[in-house]
């Protein structure tokens, strides 16, 4: 579980329910009616803007939110110039006893092209195809909770319209207004929390983990190159640090 989004929700959830029970009671926020056009109304609306087996294939991607863990560049940078020394003194069939015991699937996949002989443009061609595949993947999924934020707001506001009509079918009777306007507010609460402590975040944290995992893959993808080319090791570190941001860089320049 990623640390900073279990925090993100029981603070942002916590100070809601503070900020609501410490002026009542949590049922005087519930309402099933309006809980149904904000929620039902929301997810329909984005069955119409997006096929189904996108909207499905969110739910692969949204595990990101919550369960994220990438190889450090740092380390991956260590096993690429390891690989490009034992290549560049024994060849590229050397890597090959390597290749099971590297956790990252992308950098396996390239190493096990480089032995099979695979042209080098070949690799490179289907390396940047998966790139790109994720990147829309996550791009998507980013995309439907955007989707989800507006049309939420925009459920909650219908919902309000409709109670207030209902509400002022009773104008007659002036005891039925206070509650037929609190029913008809909640619906608009209900919209404004579902964008802005869910779908919104959600969808930000999915950007920055699509950025994330792009970064590395790119750093992947260069250091294949570099290993097919036959670079020397040394030149290929340097080439590989400029992913690192310059905290990280001067970290392992110590290091060294």
């Amino acid at each position: 579980m990623d640390l900073a989004t279990l925090l993100g929700i029981v603070g942002a959830f916590g100070l809601v329910m503070f900020g609501i029970l410490s002026g009542g009671t949590l049922m005087v926020f519930w309402d099933a009616a309006s809980f149904m056009i904000v929620v039902g109304g929301t997810i329909g609306v984005v069955l119409i803007n997006y096929p189904l087996v996108d909207v499905l294939g969110v739910m692969k991607v949204i595990k990101h939110v919550f369960l994220f863990k990438l190889q450090s560049a740092q380390d991956l940078i260590t096993v690429l110039v390891d690989v490009g020394t034992k290549t560049r003194t024994g060849g590229i069939l050397t890597v090959e006893p390597m290749i099971k015991d590297i956790k990252d699937e992308f950098l396996a996949k390239g190493l096990v092209m480089l032995v099979d002989g695979i042209d080098v443009n070949s690799i490179k061609g289907v390396l940047e195809r998966e790139v790109a595949y994720v990147e829309e993947r996550h791009d998507l999924g980013a995309e439907v909770f955007t989707a989800l934020a507006t049309f939420a707001p925009a459920l909650g506001m219908i919902g309000t319209l409709i109670g207030l009509v209902q509400m002022l079918q009773s104008l007659d009777d002036p005891s039925k207004i206070g509650p037929a306007m609190a029913i008809a507010l909640i619906t608009t609460f209900y919209g404004a929390l579902m964008a802005n402590l869910i779908f919104l975040p959600m969808a930000g944290k999915l950007k920055k983990r699509n950025k994330e995992e792009l970064l590395v893959k790119d750093l992947i993808l260069e250091g294949v190159m570099s290993i097919a080319a036959g670079e020397n090791p040394r030149v290929m570190e340097q080439k590989l640090q400029v992913f690192l941001s310059p905290k990280h860089r001067k970290m392992s320049e110590d290091a060294e």
